[in-house]
C-alpha cells in the first residue's frame, strides 16, 4: 500500500463531492431521457431547463415528517440508510481516475471493493427487518437472495480480469488494459459484469426488492423524510459506482482506445485532463445505461430473476474464467 500524500488527499476529496453531486445529476438525467423516451416533458419549472428540481426534492425531503413504526425497531430503523451510503463513499477510495490521480493503491483493492459491496446489502435487510411490515421484510429478503444470487458470477467476472493483469491492484487492472481492453479480451465477463451489476444496484429490471405493484415500495415502505432520502441518495450512488467498476474493469479505465498504440506523450496536465475526461465520459454512458434500461425493459418475475443467477450466469462465468485461465495458462508456457 503506498503511502498517503497530499493528492491522494486532494483526489479523494474532489471524488466524494462528485458522487454525493451524482446522485442530483442522475435524478435530473433520468428524468429527463425517461421524458424523452416517453415522449413526455420532464422537469421544466424550478429554475431554467428544470435544472432546479433536484434541489426542490431535497427541500421536500427535509420538510417531509420522520415517522417510525410504533413497533419497529427505532435503533435500526435509523442506522439502515446510513450504510449503503456509507459503502458507496468508502469505494472511490481505490478507484483511479487518471495516471496517478487516486487516493491509495491496495494491493488487494479489488478485494476491498468486492467486500465493501456486499455490505450494503445490509442496509436494505435490516431497513426492511427493522420496520416491522411484511412488505419491508419481504423486500428485504427479496434484496438478500438477489444479492447472494449475483455476487457469484460478478466475482468470478472480475477474477477473470485479474488473470489478465496478474494482480489484485486496481492500477495494475488499469495498465493492463492499455492497449487492449478488457471487453474485446473478454466480452463474455463484461456483460455478466454489467447484468450483475444492475441487479447489485437494485435497479430495472432487478428492482424486486422494491417492487411498487406487489410490495408498495419493499424496504422503505416505512421511511420517510431524509430517512427515505437516504436510500434514495445510496441508489444513485451505487449506479454512479457501478459504472465507475464497468469502466475500470473492462472498458480501459483512463486509457483511451488503443493508448499505448497511438498515444503520444504530453505534459503532465494535459494527461490528467485527457484521463479524467475520459473515465468520466465512459462513466457517464453506463450511467445513461442504467437510466434507458430501466424506462425500456419491464420488471422480471421473481422466479427469472433466480433462474437467470443461478442457471444461466453463474455456470457461464465458472466456464468463462476456466476457459480464459486454460489459455493464459498455455500461452505463457508454450506459445509467448
Amino acid at each position: 500500500m503506498e503511502p498517503v500524500t497530499t493528492t491522494s488527499y486532494i483526489v479523494l476529496g474532489v471524488a466524494l463531492f462528485m458522487l454525493l453531486n451524482s446522485a442530483a445529476i442522475a435524478v435530473y438525467a433520468e428524468r429527463r431521457v425517461a421524458a424523452f423516451i416517453q415522449n413526455r416533458l420532464g422537469p421544466n419549472r424550478v429554475g431554467p431547463f428544470g435544472l432546479f428540481q433536484p434541489i426542490a426534492d431535497v427541500v421536500k425531503l427535509l420538510l417531509k415528517e420522520d415517522v417510525t413504526p410504533a413497533r419497529g425497531f427505532k435503533t435500526i430503523h435509523a442506522i439502515a440508510p446510513m450504510i449503503p451510503v456509507a459503502t458507496a463513499l468508502m469505494t472511490v477510495a481505490v478507484i483511479p481516475f487518471g495516471d496517478g490521480l487516486y487516493a491509495t493503491d491496495i494491493n488487494s483493492g479489488v478485494l476491498y471493493i468486492l467486500a465493501v459491496n456486499s455490505l450494503a446489502v445490509y442496509g436494505v435487510t435490516l431497513g426492511g427487518w427493522a420496520s416491522n411490515s411484511k412488505y419491508s421484510l419481504l423486500g428485504g429478503l427479496r434484496a438478500a437472495a438477489q444479492m447472494i444470487s449475483y455476487e457469484l458470477p460478478m466475482g468470478l467476472a472480475v477474477a477473470s480480469c485479474i488473470l489478465f493483469a496478474g494482480s489484485l491492484s486496481f492500477i495494475d487492472v488499469v495498465n493492463s488494459q492499455e492497449v487492449w481492453w478488457n471487453v474485446i479480451r473478454n466480452p463474455i465477463a463484461a456483460i455478466i459484469f454489467i447484468v450483475t451489476a444492475f441487479a447489485e444496484a437494485n435497479r430495472t429490471p432487478f428492482d424486486l426488492p422494491e417492487a411498487e405493484h406487489e410490495l408498495v415500495g419493499g424496504y422503505h415502505t416505512e421511511y420517510s423524510g431524509m430517512k427515505f432520502g437516504m436510500f434514495f441518495l445510496a441508489e444513485y450512488m451505487h449506479v454512479t459506482i457501478a459504472s465507475m467498476l464497468i469502466t475500470t474493469f473492462f472498458f480501459g479505465g483512463y486509457h483511451l482506445p488503443f493508448a499505448g498504440l497511438w498515444l503520444p506523450e504530453m505534459g503532465v496536465a494535459t494527461k490528467a485532463i485527457l484521463d479524467v475526461s475520459s473515465f468520466v465520459l465512459k462513466t457517464s454512458f453506463f450511467v445513461f445505461l442504467f437510466i434507458w434500461v430501466r424506462w425500456t425493459i419491464p420488471r422480471f418475475k421473481y422466479n427469472q430473476v433466480m433462474k437467470l443467477g443461478w442457471k444461466r450466469l453463474l455456470p457461464i462465468s465458472i466456464f468463462n474464467f476456466l476457459g480464459l485461465a486454460v489459455i493464459i495458462y498455455f500461452w505463457h508456457h508454450y506459445i509467448a
